[in-house]
C-alpha cells in the first residue's frame, strides 16, 4: 500500500510540473510580437506593489501555454517575496513570502 501511495504522489507531482523556462531569445521574440508585457512595465507593477524593494531575479516561464514572469525580490524590511505575474496581462497571480 505504501508503494502505491508513493507512486500516486509521484504521478500527481510530476504531472503538475509542466513549466518551461524560456530563453532570452524566446522572450525577445514574444515581446516583439506583443505577446508579453515589456520588462519595464513588469518592473513598474512590482514597484507599485512593493515600493523600494530590491529585485533579486526575474524569470519567464511557459506553463500550459500561459507565459508567467516569476519575480523574486527583497522588501525594505529584508523579507524575500516571490511573485508570479501573467506576462500577457500583467495580472499578479501570486505574491507570497519565499521560504
Amino acid at each position: 500500500m505504501k508503494s502505491l501511495t508513493r507512486v500516486l504522489l509521484f504521478l500527481v507531482f510530476a504531472g503538475s510540473v509542466n513549466a518551461r523556462d524560456l530563453s532570452q531569445d524566446e522572450a525577445l521574440r514574444l515581446r516583439e510580437q506583443g505577446r508579453i508585457i515589456p520588462l519595464e512595465q513588469l518592473l513598474s507593477l512590482v514597484d507599485a506593489r512593493h515600493p523600494h524593494a530590491s529585485l533579486l531575479e526575474v524569470e519567464l516561464e511557459e506553463d500550459d501555454d500561459i507565459y508567467i514572469y516569476e519575480v523574486e525580490l527583497a522588501t525594505r524590511d529584508g523579507v524575500v517575496r516571490e511573485l508570479e505575474i501573467d506576462a500577457t496581462t500583467g495580472k499578479i497571480l501570486k505574491d507570497e513570502e519565499d521560504d
